[in-house]
């Protein structure tokens, strides 16, 4: 089945290093395809992107199985951790998992920064989680074998500040959205924590179009929230349902430009022609698109 929704990371100018980067670190990883920026102001360019002119624009790359996307682009947007990468490592189909799992810890922490250390906690007796050095977060679990099986990497959606208390809520809201969708593990908070209520969602799992994500409540205050830095991508079939799932995630007019919406909860959305690459190829795409809301 193909990937319906996938993870696009904006970098500043130095996209095709980080995935060279990320597909050197990770076992069985692949480069895929590319897209460039169009030549001149002529072609579509505007001011702020002329300094791309002609290099690349997206890189199609595969990490453990998932699709992902990698953005060369400027400093408008930051990654940050609302929306990080959950790297399950499995002892019951890999006998050697605590020692890939500090392997890969050693690969992503080198020039990054330690969020949470490397160590035994109560819900893994292996955790951690690192921001590396392009600033993308990961968080790297020896899982309970006694578990349910999921996919080896997650993405992971925390909710901060005025999104506190809310990730529940997010999730039923998204299983409502997407077909071959449905609610995993919850797990909530016994008592209030820090901004996050008592009965708030401390980690839960859920389903989108036979794709697995994850959501919580942070029990911390932090000072970002959802960005642009890491966005969904949805690939439609038709122009039909690019207008359902517009409709739908799209909850403010300000944030609409060439397919990016946000929704309800600030979650940065690409609602896209899943032929994208045949389409952008053909004369003045570039152009058409940057005139475009919905596309």
């Amino acid at each position: 089945m193909k990937q319906k929704i996938t993870p696009n990371l904006w970098f500043e100018g130095n996209a095709e290093e980080a995935v060279e980067f990320y597909v050197s670190s990770f076992p069985g990883s692949k480069i895929g395809s590319r897209s460039y920026y169009p030549k001149s102001a002529e072609e579509g360019l505007v001011d702020f992107q002329l300094d791309l002119a002609g290099q690349v624009l997206t890189i199609d790359f595969e990490l453990g199985q998932l699709g992902f996307t990698a953005i060369n682009a400027g400093p408008e947007f930051k990654v940050n951790p609302s929306i990080s990468f959950m790297l399950n490592f499995d002892p019951l189909t890999d006998d050697k998992a605590e020692e890939h799992l500090d392997e890969l810890w050693h690969k992503l922490s080198q020039g990054g920064q330690i969020l949470m250390p490397l160590d035994a906690y109560p819900f893994s007796k292996r955790y951690g989680w690192v921001k590396d050095r392009y600033g993308v977060t990961w968080q790297l679990i020896l899982t309970d074998p006694e578990g349910e099986p999921r996919p080896f990497i997650i993405p992971s959606l925390l909710f901060t500040k005025k999104n506190t208390n809310r990730a529940e809520e997010a999730i039923n809201y998204y299983v409502s959205i997407f077909e071959d969708s449905k609610v995993g593990d919850l797990a909530h908070y016994p008592e209030d924590t820090g901004p996050a209520k008592k009965r708030a969602l401390g980690f839960g799992d859920f389903m989108l179009a036979d794709q697995w994500f994850a959501a919580m409540d942070s029990g911390v205050e932090h000072d970002f929230m959802f960005n642009e830095g890491v966005s969904l991508s949805v690939a439609c079939k038709d122009q039909e349902e690019i207008n359902t799932y517009w409709e739908k995630l799209s909850s403010d007019p300000q944030f609409e430009q060439c397919g990016w919406c946000k929704d309800k909860f600030g979650v940065s959305w690409q609602i896209v022609p899943e032929n994208m690459e045949e389409l952008m190829i053909k004369p003045d795409a570039f152009a058409k698109m940057m005139e475009m809301k919905k596309i």
